[in-house]
């Protein structure tokens, strides 16, 4: 029988709470102690207990992600918050799982107006906002016009700011460059990492008043004529004093402010200058963040003098260095915008915010985290930018010394692999030193010992000098000897040399010594790309080849191509192609390394009258190669 009254009202009401479609949750006091939650949110949460705890006792998952913040927010300010599809990590039922919700907090008030606690409403879109996504991604036109605009807006910054960071033994960087007014308006903005000619290292992040194309202009100047004087060898303050001096003869220089850094890696002494701008923020190893006093040096061209302070930066503490785009975030006080900062760059460096797909470096977290989490809830308004350095154990040096077999040459690649990942050198680094020295040790084996030797080795050493420059010495103690019969072998000292800075070689009587030298960098992004930028754990790939007859014959080569399986290549395009009388396709797309000697194999032949077409996508090993060395290819 249907229940009428009052009664039977209110246990339709707590019915419909309890069932109801959506996640809903009601929280008390300033302490925001859980009251009710529905059954959809309990499920959401893995089912723990949460009736009686606080939100940040009961879930402490979602603590830092800037959800239960907001909500003591709700409580203290009596304002109503809302935010579409939020992207959420939480813990349930053992794993950790990321969804999209829309999110609505509402204060709860008692009849005299008084805040009594507040209201969470929410409702789970993942699944539209993957169909969302889908959609999106299927409009070409859309995606086009969206690709060209920001390719525009890229261009202007990567004009003006650092194209990436120096990778340097010791210390790891990471930068990001959020732009203002959805990625249309180049900013004043701007960042930079300066190697010192006594080993030490420069970090700068600066800001020019306004934006648009005045701002960046005075930004340009103002960036290279610092980099320019610390570059140089002058102090800190003579530098900064140098670059007051020409701002003043700048229109739109005035009240530009800098924060700029001189970190020595080795001992982890930092002399820094806050000219008008927010000071340094660091990171401790345990995971508490806290500012390092301004230094009391005002904008440029205000007649401020230039003041210094020091720190010491221990191996484990992050260093970051922001414009005030992250602080000055609509609806947020500066004072209370500072210590969300803090607490959000040290929960990264410490993984504790997103820990689902993060960057394994701390650095990294701090800059692609802190953004994300801090300006989800209140968007910004101006530029956001971030320059994070870590000290860091240097690498070792790499030193081999094997035979002058075949064999040296995969043994020398397999521990470059592993050297250059462990220094965290990017894809195009890899690619280049992988083939000069490949190069060099395969010249050694073939070339330095034509006769009887008591002794035939060849020995490798690589190490990461301060400035950033991997220097690889492949030596022998045989004669050396020039020439070869065959077009493009014997050429592997030009290909070696058009991979790298700089290739020497020294002859003499007992032996030769080749000396690459390459400098290592890692790309400084705007945050209107992917955020993965780590290289893959190197895995050895075995050479091999699938013969496909339709619909026109063509040999798919994957793996190293190299002295070794080069013989196996020229017999499988024999085979594929009849003996040279068939044209084939050949495909090198999954080629991880091309020598000299296979580059002579694809030389022989496309010489040939029915030679095989090559197909290398741009972007991949064998088109960097082949374009190298002038053999055609689609």
């Amino acid at each position: 029988m249907k229940q009428n009254g009052p009664l039977g009202d209110a246990e339709a009401a707590l019915a419909a709470f309890e069932h109801g479609p959506g996640l809903a949750a009601a929280f008390a006091g300033p302490d925001c102690e859980i009251v009710a939650v529905n059954a959809a949110a309990r499920e959401l949460v893995g089912g723990r207990e949460l009736v009686g705890r606080t939100a940040r006792d009961a879930l402490p998952d979602l603590a830092g992600q800037q959800l239960v913040e907001q909500l003591e927010a709700v409580y203290r300010t009596g304002q109503p918050f809302q935010a579409p599809e939020v992207r959420v990590q939480v813990e349930a039922h053992g794993t950790r799982q990321e969804l999209f919700v829309h999110l609505a907090y509402t204060p709860w008030r008692d009849a005299d107006g008084r805040i009594r606690g507040v209201f969470a409403f929410g409702m789970d879109v993942t699944g539209l906002a993957a169909a969302r996504r889908a959609a999106e991604a299927e409009s070409a036109d859309l995606a086009q016009r969206y690709e060209h605009a920001r390719a525009e807006v890229t261009t202007v910054q990567r004009a003006l700011l650092p194209t990436d960071l120096p990778l340097l033994p010791g210390v790891r960087l990471a930068a990001r460059y959020l732009l203002a007014d959805q990625d249309t308006a180049a900013g004043g903005d701007w960042f930079d990492a300066v190697p010192l000619p006594d080993g030490r290292l420069a970090l700068v992040v600066g800001d020019v008043v306004g934006h648009g194309v005045g701002a960046s202009a005075v930004m340009g100047q103002l960036r290279t004529v610092l980099r320019e004087r610390l570059g140089g060898g002058a102090e800190l303050t003579d530098a900064v004093r140098d670059v007051e001096v020409f701002a003043a003869a700048l229109p739109g220089a005035y009240g530009a402010t800098l924060c700029c850094a001189v970190l020595d890696v080795g001992t982890g002494e930092l002399c820094y200058c806050t000219a008008g701008h927010p000071p340094p923020l660091l990171v401790s190893a345990d995971g508490v963040g806290r500012f390092l006093p301004p230094t009391g040096s005002g904008p440029l061209v205000t007649g401020s003098a230039v003041r210094l302070a020091t720190e010491t930066l221990t191996a484990g503490e992050v260093l970051l260095l922001y414009s005030d785009g992250i602080v000055e975030r609509p609806g947020r006080d500066p004072a209370r915008s500072m210590v969300e900062l803090a607490q959000v760059a040290a929960d990264a460096a410490m993984n504790r915010v997103l820990p689902k797909g993060a960057p394994l470096e701390a650095v990294e977290r701090v800059c692609q985290q802190t953004v994300e989490v801090l300006t989800r809830g209140t968007g910004y308004r101006d530029d956001v930018t971030l320059l994070a350095a870590e000290r860091v154990p240097p690498p070792p040096v790499l030193e081999l010394e094997l035979p002058a077999e075949l064999p040296a040459v995969r043994e020398v690649r397999s521990e470059l692999d592993h050297w250059l990942f462990a220094v965290r050198a990017g894809a195009d680094d890899l690619l280049a030193l992988q083939h000069a020295v490949g190069e060099l040790v395969t010249n050694a084996v073939e070339h330095a010992y034509p006769g009887e030797h008591p002794y035939p080795t060849v020995a490798v050493r690589v190490v990461q000098e301060q400035s950033g420059e991997v220097c690889a010495s492949v030596a022998d103690r045989g004669h050396w000897r020039d020439g070869s019969p065959r077009p493009l072998r014997g050429n592997g000292l030009v290909m070696a040399e058009a991979f790298v800075d700089d290739l020497r070689i020294d002859r003499r009587e007992h032996g030769t010594t080749a000396v690459v030298r390459h400098r290592l960098t890692r790309p400084a992004r705007l945050l209107t790309t992917s955020a993965s930028e780590r290289p893959a754990v190197p895995r050895p790939e075995p050479f091999g080849t699938d013969l496909l007859p339709e619909p026109e014959p063509t040999l798919t080569v994957h793996g190293p191509i190299d002295v070794d399986t080069a013989p196996v290549l020229r017999a499988e395009l024999a085979r594929a192609s009849r003996g040279g009388t068939v044209p084939v396709v050949v495909d090198l797309s999954g080629v991880t390394h091309l020598a000299s000697a296979g580059v002579q194999v694809l030389y022989e032949a496309v010489e040939q009258a029915t030679g095989p077409r090559l197909h290398a996508p741009p972007g991949s090993v064998a088109q960097h190669v082949l374009a190298t060395v002038a053999l055609p290819y689609d």
